[in-house]
């Protein structure tokens, strides 16, 4: 890690390139904010900076109140042994909502769980990353495309839960404490994946019509680890 008190032109060119989706993939770097996160980041930083070093700080920061220090991190290239070695695969299908992902990638580092996603918001987004609380860089993930994504499912041979509210669905004290797989879905389209398995649903007070997607997989998660371990 570099820590440096005034940043160069090309460092400065690269902050502003990292504000684009395709700059951040192509580079394969993002930015973090917010001391802890940093620390957090360890070998994976590039450079740190604060508000002194640069007079664009406020605009490649995503805070409205700044954190102190922030950096450049590499994105954390997970396998997929690394998403295997979890005793919980989530699958994310068509989630937008960079927050939720956020907030699932938290729940997956609460609760031991690693994460897969198709067509979703994207990881490195400031948003995701703000709301996963570090959790981007600890909790193994990787994106696959909708069309690999059955295939590769399939190959895991693990069983298959939907997070879907539908007659005959289980709760989720009634999952096995085998490994497994959860899938969740967009909450005005639901699961779209062509791939079969058993529905999971959370029981709730029916004045509620559903709850967030972040939500209910936190709540499944914290099920499934308490489970596992009664």
């Amino acid at each position: 890690m570099v820590k440096i008190s005034v940043l160069s032109k090309s460092q400065q060119r690269l902050l502003l390139a990292l504000q684009k989706r395709k700059e951040r993939e192509e580079r394969g770097m993002f930015i973090i904010e917010g001391d802890k996160f940093v620390r957090d980041a360890g070998s994976l930083v590039e450079f740190t900076f604060t508000h002194r070093d640069t007079t664009i700080y406020r605009e490649v920061i995503s805070t409205d109140a700044p954190q102190g220090t922030a950096a450049v991190a590499r994105v954390p290239a997970w396998k997929m042994e690394d998403i295997t070695s979890k005793p919980t695969i989530v699958v994310l299908d068509g989630i937008q909502d960079p927050g939720n992902v956020g907030t699932v990638l938290r729940a997956c580092l609460g609760f031991n769980a690693s994460l897969l996603l198709v067509e979703s918001a994207e990881v490195t987004n400031p948003k995701t990353v703000r709301a996963s609380a570090s959790a981007i860089l600890r909790v193994p993930w990787k994106t696959v495309t909708r069309d690999e994504a059955p295939d590769l499912l399939a190959s895991l041979n693990r069983p298959i839960f939907r997070l879907e509210l539908k007659k005959g669905a289980v709760t989720p004290q009634e999952i096995s404490p085998k490994d497994r797989i959860l899938i969740a879905g967009n909450e005005g389209k639901g699961i779209k994946l062509p791939v079969n398995g058993t529905s999971v649903a959370i029981p709730h007070n029916p004045a509620l019509e559903s709850l967030n997607v972040a939500m209910a997989t936190s709540i499944v998660l914290y099920e499934l680890c308490r489970t596992s371990k009664s």
